[in-house]
C-alpha cells in the first residue's frame, strides 16, 4: 500500500478526540471546545423568563446542549411545560410513606399559566463534588437532594449522585459531542421510595423549542418506530430530532444493558419534542434503602438526519 494510502486507513481507523475546557460561571458549569458551547451543567437553580412565575426555577439539569457545529437540540422553560428542563431525572407517580411527591412536575398547579402557589416536591442541586477538563475530555460529579415539602420542610427522600463525562469524538466517520451520564440514586433514610405503574418519570428529555410544532420534529427508536408508534414500547436507544436554522440535527440516548427493565420502556410524546425513558411503565416497583439505584446512559450529538445503522454501531460499542 503507498504511504498516502496508508496514512488514509490510519486516519479512519481512528476518532479525532477534541480538548475540552470546562468553566464555572455562577451557578452554571461550562464545557466547550475550540470556543464552541457543548452544554452546560445548571447547579443551583436559574432564572426563569421573563413573564414566567419564579415557582419554576430549577436545577440540577443539562441545558443548553448543542451539536459540534453549534445547533441547540434542548429546551427549557417551554410555554406548555415550564418544568421541562433540557436533559434531568425525576420520578411522578410516587409513593413516600403517606406522601405523594411529584418530583416531574416541579412548580405545576391549578393556577394561572398552571403553576403553583408553592413547590410540593423538588429536584435540587446540593453541591459540586470534582470537575475536569482537558485532551482526555472533560466531566464532573455532583450531588443532588430529592425534597418532600407536603408534610414538613426539606423532607428527604432520595440522594442522588451525577457522574457526568463530557467529549468530543469523530465516531465512525461523524462528528459528535458525546455526555455520559450515570445516575445513582439512594434512599436518604429507612423508607423506600414506592413508585407505582406510571407512563412516565425517569430520564427527562426536551427537545429544541423549534420542534414544539407537531410536524417539526422526529423520533426514531431501535425497533424502528416513530413518535406514535413508539410510545410505550421498548429500545435500546432513541433520537429525538429536526431542523435547526435550516439543517437537520439532534440527539439520541443510547440505553446501557445494565439498567433496570432494560430494553427500557419509552414514553414519545405525542404533542410536544419531549421523551422519557421510564421504567415504571412495566409495573410497580421501588427503590430500596441500602440498595442504589443506578441508571447510565450515553447522549450523543451531532448534525445530520439520523442514521439507524450508525447508532446501532454506537450503541454496541457503548453495550460493550
Amino acid at each position: 500500500m503507498k504511504p498516502t494510502l496508508l496514512l488514509a486507513a490510519l486516519l479512519a481507523t481512528h476518532s479525532f478526540s477534541a480538548d475540552i475546557q470546562v468553566e464555572k460561571l455562577g451557578s452554571v458549569l461550562h464545557f466547550s471546545s475550540g470556543g464552541k458551547t457543548i452544554c452546560d451543567y445548571q447547579m443551583e437553580a436559574g432564572e426563569v423568563p421573563a413573564g414566567v412565575s419564579a415557582v419554576f426555577k430549577h436545577g440540577a439539569h443539562l441545558h443548553p446542549v448543542f451539536s459540534p457545529s453549534g445547533k441547540l437540540v434542548t429546551g427549557n422553560h417551554p410555554e406548555d411545560h415550564r418544568w421541562h428542563r433540557g436533559i434531568w431525572m425525576a420520578w411522578t407517580k410516587t409513593e413516600f410513606g403517606d406522601s405523594h411527591p411529584d418530583f416531574w412536575n416541579q412548580g405545576k398547579g391549578d393556577g394561572k399559566n398552571k403553576s403553583g402557589d408553592q413547590i410540593l416536591a423538588e429536584v435540587r442541586f446540593a453541591k459540586l463534588d470534582k470537575s475536569w477538563g482537558g485532551a482526555d475530555g472533560g466531566g464532573f460529579i455532583s450531588q443532588h437532594l430529592f425534597l418532600d415539602h407536603s408534610h414538613a420542610p426539606d423532607q428527604k427522600v432520595l440522594h442522588e449522585t451525577w457522574e457526568v463525562a463530557v467529549a468530543q469524538k469523530e465516531l465512525d466517520g461523524k462528528p459528535a459531542n458525546i455526555i455520559d451520564l450515570t445516575s445513582t440514586q439512594t434512599c436518604a433514610g429507612n423508607q423506600p421510595l414506592k413508585l407505582p405503574k406510571y407512563h412516565y418519570g425517569g430520564l427527562g428529555v426536551r427537545g429544541n423549542l423549534a420542534w414544539n410544532p407537531v410536524d417539526a420534529v422526529t423520533m426514531l427508536t431501535s425497533e424502528g418506530h416513530d413518535r406514535l408508534k413508539g410510545d410505550s414500547t421498548k429500545g435500546k436507544w432513541v433520537h429525538v430530532g429536526g431542523q435547526v436554522d435550516g439543517a437537520s440535527t439532534g440527539m439520541v440516548i443510547l440505553i446501557h444493558p445494565s439498567n433496570f427493565r432494560f430494553p427500557q420502556p419509552l414514553r414519545l410524546n405525542p404533542k410536544n419534542p419531549q421523551l422519557c425513558i421510564a421504567p415504571s411503565q412495566d409495573g410497580d416497583w421501588s427503590i430500596e434503602p441500602d440498595k442504589p439505584y443506578v441508571s447510565k446512559y450515553r447522549i450523543l450529538v451531532f448534525d445530520g438526519a439520523p442514521d439507524a445503522k450508525w447508532i446501532e454501531a454506537q450503541w454496541q460499542n457503548y453495550a460493550k
